[in-house]
C-alpha cells in the first residue's frame, strides 16, 4: 500500500487521525463482534458513566515497519492481559485477549498507509481504550460499555537522541495504598495532571512519586516505571502494588537476563540509597528509556555517575537490544513480535 504524505522524520508525539478505527459495544451482558468505522466522533448522553464516574481505562502500543518492511507489533498479549486486569478492578466486562489483539492487527491493517517507513524514527502509536457510555445518576458502574482502538503516527520521543533529565520528588502522591495504581484507568493520569504541571513550571521534566504509606520508597512517575543501575553493573527495579506493571520494563528486565548476561533484582528501592546507584531512567512505551541525570529531593540533589550528556552505557545497551529486538534487526524472542498480514 503507497504510504500517506507525511514528513516523517518531522510529526511530533500528537494525535492525528487516521481512516478507520475499530468499535465493540458490550450491552445486554455481551460483546457484539465490532467493526471498522470512519467516524472518528463518540456521541453519548450527557450522563454516561464515563463523564460522571470515570469509568474508563486503556492501553498504549505501537506498530513498526521492521527493517524486512513487514508491520510488526511488540507484545500485544500482554496489553490485553493488562487491559483484563483493569477491567476487572474498575467493575467493567472484560474483552477477551484473542479479540483484543485481534481487533488491534486489524485496526493497524486498516491504517497501514500511516504506518511510517522503517529508519525514520517514527511509529504508529495505537491506542485501545473502554469506558462506560449509558446513562448512570447512581454511583455504580455502567451497564453498556464501548472498546475502541484507534492509531495515530508519531515521532521520535525524542528527536537527537535521549538526553538525561532532570526530575523531582514530589509532595503529591500517585496513588492511595490499596487503591489504582496498579491499573491503567484514565482516573490515575487525571490526579497526576496537576503534580506535572507544578514539576513543569518549577523547571523540571517530570516526578518521582515515593510510596503513600511510609514516603520513603521510589515508586514511579507519573506514565513510567524506574530502572537503576548499581555500580557492579546490577539492574534493579523498584516492586510495590501500587505501580503500573510496565510491558517496557518486564520486557527490559528479560533482554539484560537473557540477552546481555545481567544479574536483575526487583525489591523495594529507598529514597535515602539513590545516591548509590551508578545510573537511573524511566521506561515506557513511549521512549523506551529515558535517562535521568539528576534528581532534586527539596533542594537536595542527587546526580548520577552516568551524567547529564547522554544515556549511560549500561542502558544504552537496554535500549540497543531492545529496539533491535523490536525492529527485526535481533531475533526475538518466541512470541514477542505479531506480524499484521
Amino acid at each position: 500500500m503507497e504510504k500517506k504524505n507525511i514528513d516523517w522524520q518531522n510529526i511530533g508525539f500528537g494525535y492525528m487521525k487516521t481512516d478507520k478505527r475499530f468499535v465493540s459495544t458490550y450491552k445486554d451482558g455481551a460483546w457484539d463482534e465490532g467493526a471498522l468505522i470512519e467516524d472518528d466522533m463518540i456521541t453519548m448522553s450527557e450522563c454516561a458513566g464515563v463523564l460522571q464516574y470515570a469509568q474508563t481505562i486503556f492501553e498504549g502500543l505501537k506498530a513498526y515497519t521492521a527493517e524486512n518492511g513487514k508491520i510488526v507489533l511488540f507484545r500485544p498479549n500482554l496489553n490485553a492481559q493488562r487491559l483484563i486486569s483493569s477491567a476487572e478492578r474498575m467493575e467493567m466486562p472484560v474483552y477477551p485477549e484473542d479479540k483484543f489483539v485481534d481487533a488491534v492487527l486489524k485496526t493497524v491493517k486498516a491504517n497501514e498507509a500511516y504506518v511510517p517507513p522503517y529508519g525514520s524514527g517514527a511509529t504508529l502509536y495505537i491506542r485501545p481504550y473502554m469506558f462506560g457510555i449509558n446513562p448512570v445518576i447512581g454511583v455504580k458502574p455502567a451497564s453498556e460499555y464501548q472498546f475502541r482502538v484507534f492509531t495515530t503516527p508519531v515521532g521520535p520521543y525524542f528527536k537527537g537522541g535521549a538526553k538525561p533529565i532532570t526530575i523531582k520528588v514530589s509532595d503529591f502522591d500517585r496513588a492511595a495504598p490499596h487503591g489504582t495504581g496498579n491499573i491503567k484507568a484514565g482516573l490515575n493520569y487525571a490526579m497526576s495532571l496537576h503534580a506535572i504541571v507544578t514539576a513543569h513550571e518549577e523547571g523540571y521534566d517530570e516526578n518521582l512519586y515515593l510510596d503513600p504509606a511510609s514516603r520513603t520508597k521510589v515508586e514511579e512517575t507519573g506514565g513510567a516505571n524506574f530502572l537503576f543501575i548499581t555500580k557492579d553493573g546490577k539492574v534493579v527495579t523498584p516492586k510495590s502494588d501500587s505501580i503500573l506493571p510496565s510491558i517496557t520494563r518486564r520486557s527490559l528486565i528479560y533482554v539484560a537476563k537473557e540477552y546481555l548476561g545481567l544479574e536483575t533484582e526487583e525489591r523495594e528501592v529507598y529514597l535515602d540509597e539513590l545516591k548509590d546507584f551508578a545510573e537511573c531512567g524511566l521506561c515506557g512505551t513511549a521512549a523506551v528509556i529515558s535517562p535521568v541525570g539528576k534528581i532534586v529531593d527539596h533542594g537536595k540533589e542527587i546526580c548520577f555517575p552516568s551524567g547529564m550528556e547522554k544515556m549511560g552505557a549500561t542502558f544504552q545497551k537496554l535500549y540497543d537490544t531492545l529496539t533491535g529486538i523490536q525492529m527485526g534487526r535481533i531475533e526475538a524472542p518466541e512470541g514477542w513480535i505479531y506480524t499484521v498480514e
